[in-house]
Parts: structure tokens; sequence; C-alpha cells
């Protein structure tokens, strides 16, 4: 086996979202641009002004993940566990390692919001209710927005290098980004994504400060980006994981290439401020196309942060004129989470699943929601459009001013 490290390769895809418990339910919905977005249903969230939301249904986690860590994690690490566990099963790396120095070359890293606000809530509720020796020793674990990357790498016994990204929505991007350059030095593959579960009183009553948020009450009118009805966006929760590995291990085991992380940008200018995140986001498309090699007329499809905020929407659709030329207004643009919501850092690992299954299947998705565009963008809508995909861009920006861009490239093999 070769021992020159390769390009980065993503080999594995796992989802956890409201409009799928796989990659495959995943990718029919944000095909058929279903809509997904409906009233908050969560136990204590009845009374609060956030109404709608993307919930994940059906999803047992004690089916799924043993006991002996669900009792010590929080629900968002309950998601990225089991979507952890997909990925890996589509890489072909199996429950049992063939190699016994494979988890030595196997890393785990993930990006997160807010870490475990429900696990949090429940035992602060015993602290102040009942007193602290009625507090479990898991508190500071399952809060911990480092929970899920330690219990995945405990739970498969991995040993590689480990990390946490903490840099906002855009910190799902920039996870795979940090992937991808661990795989370049050397690390033979890279468990890497997020899953964030916000819908608790306590996570929603911290979001109630956001002035992006959208209040509207109707879920087919709650989250219109690029419309003159936009009002904001609508939180979700779920995400993805993603393996991402050295292309020569790939195929020396034989796995399927299904996408190359090509290139990465990424930038910071503020806190709410979106007017200058037209420069940020331009700069950091610039950065990705130039790590790839990629020239801007080479983008066959935007997968767009979309927040649903008038300003940040022209500031993003500038962008994308800055960065890319007269090639923005011919280039498809899509933003499927308008049908499910923005599951912060775990929405553009969301979109870049579904950039993945797009070109693999020669299809961009809708845009949920969404007509009357009021911006320059060849934007989808109603129904998936056939094209030619060889290379996708994805974009996101965090509520507290980071941006990040990042490439995708086709893989060698035909779609499943």
């Amino acid at each position: 086996m070769s021992t020159k490290p390769g390009p980065a390769a993503l080999t594995g895809i796992g989802v956890i979202a409201p409009n799928g418990l796989d990659a495959d339910a995943y990718w029919k919905s944000v095909r058929e641009g279903l809509g997904f977005l409906g009233r908050i249903t969560r136990e204590g969230c009845e009374h609060l002004p956030l109404k709608v939301a993307g919930q994940v249904e059906g999803f047992d986690a004690s089916a799924l993940i043993e006991e002996r860590f669900l009792v010590q994690t929080d629900r968002f690490t309950h998601y990225a566990m089991a979507a952890a566990r997909l990925a890996l099963d589509d890489a072909g790396l199996g429950r049992e390692a063939a190699d016994p120095d494979e988890p030595f070359s196997i890393g785990v890293v993930t990006a997160a919001g807010s870490g475990g606000g429900e696990f949090g809530q429940r035992e602060l509720q015993k602290l102040w209710g009942q007193g602290s020796k009625f507090v479990g020793p898991y508190q500071s674990i399952a809060w911990f927005y480092a929970a899920s990357t330690g219990q995945i790498s405990i739970r498969h016994g991995f040993k590689g290098p480990c990390g946490v990204v903490a840099s906002d929505e855009a910190g799902g991007l920039d996870a795979l980004a940090h992937a991808a350059r661990a795989v370049r030095r050397g690390t033979g593959a890279v468990v890497v994504g997020a899953a964030e579960a916000p819908l608790a009183p306590y996570s929603m009553v911290c979001q109630l400060g956001y002035r992006e948020l959208s209040t509207v009450e109707e879920p087919d009118r709650a989250y219109r980006p690029f419309t003159a009805g936009a009002r904001g966006f609508v939180p979700a929760e779920g995400g993805a994981m993603l393996v991402v590995e050295d292309e020569t291990r790939a195929r020396d085991r034989g796995a399927t290439i299904r996408a190359y992380v090509a290139g990465h940008g990424a930038t910071f200018t503020g806190a709410s401020r979106w007017k200058e995140s037209r420069e940020g986001l331009a700069r950091a498309i610039r950065v990705a196309l130039d790590e790839a090699g990629c020239a801007p007329e080479e983008i066959d499809v935007v997968f767009a942060d979309a927040l649903g905020v008038p300003e940040a929407d022209r500031a993003e659709a500038l962008a994308l004129a800055d960065a890319l030329g007269a090639h923005a207004t011919r280039v498809p643009v899509t933003a499927p989470k308008t049908g499910i919501g923005r599951a912060y850092c775990g929405a553009p690992v969301l979109d870049t699943a579904a950039a993945v299954l797009a070109m693999e299947h020669g299809l961009v998705p809708p845009t949920p929601h969404v007509f009357d565009i009021t911006c320059d963008l060849d934007l989808v809508t109603s129904r998936a459009r056939p094209a030619e995909l060889r290379t996708a861009l994805v974009l996101s920006r965090g509520l507290m001013g980071s941006n990040a861009a990042l490439v995708l490239r086709r893989g060698g093999d035909s779609a499943r």
C-alpha cells in the first residue's frame, strides 16, 4: 500500500435530518423539493414566540446507540453518533477493523454551535429543584461542545487526531477543511461533520436574541430567502457526518470515491454585519477557488447560505457576482435548507451532502417555498433541474460573523 497521501476524497455520507434518517431518504426529499417545516411540538416550547422549525421525527436513539452512551450524552450527540455510524457503513469501514493499526489512522472532527442544551437544562433543573446531590456526573460532559467528537471516537475506538471547530455556523465547512488538511498530512481518514439539537426550551430562549430569526407562524412562509417575503431563517435540528480519507488509501481498499474536497476559504466580518459579509464571503470564495485550482466558470452549481434576511441575501448575491463575475448570473443556485430549516453548524454539512448527491445524480435540487425572486441569481425553484455537475460551491455564514466557502469536485464513480 502506498504511504504517500493523496487528495482528500469523500467516501461516506450519514444524515439525520428533518427530511430523512439516512442519505437516501434525505436525497429523495431534497430532490423532490419537499417541505418539512412545521409547528414546534417539543415539550416546554409551546408558549415561546418561535413557532416553526425543522424537527427530526421518528428518530429512536435507543435503537441505534448503546445505553451506556445514551445516559452520558445529549440529543445533539445522539444525532452525530447515528450519522457517523451511517457514514462509516457507507464508506465501507466495517464495524470491526481489518487492520489492527486502522484505529490509529482514523480521526474525528466536528463543529458545534452550543452543545448539549437539553441535557444541561435538565440537570440544572435538578440542581435548583432538588439539590446538588441529584445532578448526574455527566453534566459537564454532555453539555460540552466537544462531546460529539469525544463520544464518536470512544465508541469506535478511533485513536487518530481529533478536534472540534467552534467558528459559528460556517464551522461546518471549516471542519471539512480541517479534515482534508489532516488527510493530506498523513491521517488515513477523518469522520467529520456536525449535528445540532437547538429545539429545547433553554436553547430556544437563547436563540430569541437573534434578530435574524423568523417568527412567522405559517410553515410555508416562515423561511423564504431571496424574496420580498423574506423574514429571517427558521432553525432546525439534525445534521450530517462524512468520511474524508486519503484517495490512495480509499482506492487500495476498493472504496467508492463520491467526491473530492478541493478547496476552502474562510473569513470573518463581524456579528450581524451583513453588508460587510459581501466582501468577506467573496474573498472566501476566491480563496477556495484558488486552492482548488478552479476558474469561476467551472462552478456548475452553488449551494447558497440563504439566510432569509434581505440585507444578507443581497450581500450574498453581490458576493457571488464579485467572485464569479458574469458567471454568477448563469450558474444554477439552490438552497434546499428552506425545506427543513438551518441546523446551525449542521446546515452547511447537510448542504455538502446534498451537493455530492446532486453531482452523482446530475440534478440541481429546488429551493422549497421560494418564488418571486428579487435578486439577480438563477435560483432553482419548483422542481429539480437536470445538469452536468462536475464542480459544486457550498457557502455558509454565521450569525457571529464567520464566512466560509467549499469547492467540491465530483468523484470518478457513477451515481448509486
